[in-house]
């Protein structure tokens, strides 16, 4: 894992003074350009770093080898548990030399480090195919959660409606690309996308954390809860195995395989939102999958298709994109995209 070796190679580092990239990659057992890498990471943290050229070059700490690591001011130090440490994705060797690490911190800000450690969780998984840049704002709610100060949030809802309220900030948690604060309001517990806020004024008011606060427990209970209105409504579909991969692409892990059936379509239950959700996301793959149930998804399908007739008239009009065969050409038709059901 990426964040053991940061933890690795700042202890190489303060243990013996210098190294280069060849002689770091040989010890972690990794690629040269790996290892040159992660010391370019751990410059570009914050972190004193830094590389000198020549015979006798390579990459030390500044100041050179310490034992009490006083080469790292409270914000370097913060930077490197927020980059390395508090991810549910490290390994226990790596969290017990993050351990380690802040014992040798100096006393005056080791209470930081320690926050930091526990200031964000990495969810790897994505909510569809959502993406996002680095939020404008992350930095200063990274130093709120880690200093414990409540802040004041200008926050922009998924409708543009702009609102703002003092929140006590608890944690960070990084889906992806996609950052979200969990943060205790005057209505209890709540989830702010970190993209959408446009303001963060921090105040001088501690935070005040719930009794028994887990950060990665707090945030399985929000995808458990995110996923339960995800999968709402339930169709069951019949589809061609052509159009398997386009279905997973589509919904991901909402797709679940029941069947194969006798002519070798799959049955699967797809889960949505609501039933409108469903029918949109399913009337681009036509006559390639076929609605059991609900009726809903059906009425919703068959009203989709009589509003796409009455725009663009059928088929068989004048100017219709037309196969070969004469029959309206489809993105599905073969090749369409491999699919392996021993995987789903």
């Amino acid at each position: 894992m990426r964040a053991d070796r940061l933890v690795a190679t700042l202890l190489i580092l303060q243990a013996r003074g210098r190294v280069t990239a060849a002689e770091l990659a040989e010890e972690l057992e990794i690629s040269e350009r790996t290892a040159r890498r992660d010391l370019e990471a751990l410059a570009m943290a914050g972190i004193p770093v830094y590389s000198q050229a020549g015979r006798n070059g390579g990459w030390s700490l500044l100041g050179g080898a310490r034992t009490d690591l006083s080469g790292l001011t409270a914000a370097e130090a913060r930077t490197l548990f927020l980059v390395a440490g508090p991810s549910s994705a490290v390994t226990p060797e790596a969290k017990a030399a993050l351990r380690k690490l802040v014992r040798a911190l100096p006393e005056t800000f080791r209470a930081e480090a320690e926050a930091a450690a526990a200031a964000v969780v990495l969810d790897p998984t994505t909510w569809g195919s959502t993406s996002a840049p680095r939020p404008p704002h992350l930095d200063a709610i990274q130093e709120a959660v880690v200093t414990g100060r409540q802040v004041r949030l200008a926050y922009a809802d998924r409708t543009g409606n702009e609102t703002e309220r003092t929140v006590h900030p608890l944690g960070l948690v990084a889906k992806s690309s996609v950052w979200y604060l969990l943060a205790d309001t005057e209505a209890g517990m709540r989830t702010f996308r970190v993209g959408r806020v446009r303001g963060v004024t921090m105040t001088d008011q501690p935070v005040v954390r719930p009794d028994g606060f887990d950060l990665a427990e707090a945030w399985k209970a929000v995808v458990e809860a995110m996923d339960e209105r995800r999968n709402a409504s339930r169709a069951v579909v019949r589809a061609k195995p052509q159009a398997m991969g386009w279905l997973r692409s589509t919904f991901g892990s909402r797709v679940v395989i029941r069947d194969r059936l006798d002519d070798g379509r799959f049955e699967v239950e797809i889960g949505a939102w609501s039933t409108e959700a469903l029918a949109h996301d399913l009337v681009g793959f036509g006559a390639h999958v076929e609605v059991v149930r609900p009726a809903g998804v059906r009425y919703q399908l068959a009203r989709i298709g009589e509003d796409l007739v009455a725009r663009y008239g059928s088929p068989a009009s004048p100017g219709s994109p037309l196969d070969a065969s004469g029959s309206p050409a489809s993105p599905l038709d073969p090749p369409g995209i491999p699919f392996d059901p021993s995987a789903g």
